[in-house]
């Protein structure tokens, strides 16, 4: 009978990574009992595959990948670039895991390297990031959009887009098919109801 690997401590394994990655990492340490690495885009496919492949690492299991718009990030405005992907690696055969956070140079097109050639379950990931974010992932051998529809305008999940949308669709009965238009929905504001009684409900 095996059993799983006991879990080694996030400060043994922040030096580990530390150790095993050197230069090719901005940044490396443990926040919230979980090790953090930040990389340069530059670096992100050399550190990515030493963190599979070295012996105190080996993160055979790529398990989610998302990308991030940090304008307006804690309310605030946010200096630094804009978009970044954060990969979750587990190791199965060490029972640890490492949270990597990588930034795309390029606010106005992001593009990083696809991570299809060291863990193919970046696939779909890659492609969501892309459809709602609009990270570009280079070399990955399909990237389309995975969620919204072909005709999509953009990408919903950064900060500066409507939440209504650009567009709506509708049947049209006298074309009898789909049909897309600018939408129609205006947008409003919506101020919450404040009540200043002293009694209210009956609570004194």
């Amino acid at each position: 009978m095996s059993f799983a690997a006991e879990a080694i401590r996030p400060q043994t394994l922040c030096d580990n990574v530390r150790a095993e990655l050197g230069e090719l990492a901005k940044r490396v340490e443990v926040s919230i009992d979980q090790v953090v690495v930040d990389l340069a885009a530059s670096h992100y496919l050399e550190a990515m595959q030493r963190l599979r492949d070295a012996k105190s690492c080996r993160f055979e299991v790529l398990i989610d990948l998302c990308g991030m718009d940090f304008s307006e990030y804690g309310n605030h405005v946010w200096e630094g670039p804009r978009f970044a992907v954060v990969v979750q690696l587990l190791s199965v055969s060490l029972n640890q895991r490492v949270r990597v956070r990588v930034f795309a140079e390029d606010d106005s097109y992001p593009v990083l390297p696809s991570l299809i050639g060291i863990w193919r379950s970046a696939n779909w990931f890659e492609r969501e990031a892309f459809d709602l974010f609009g990270i570009v992932f280079e070399g990955h051998d399909d990237l389309r959009r995975i969620l919204t529809d072909y005709g999509f305008i953009g990408h919903p999940f950064r900060k500066d887009f409507p939440l209504s949308g650009h567009v709506e669709m509708r049947y049209d009965e006298v074309q009898k098919r789909v049909v897309y238009q600018p939408v129609t929905i205006e947008p409003r504001e919506i101020t919450p109801r404040i009540i200043r009684e002293d009694h209210y409900g009956g609570v004194r």
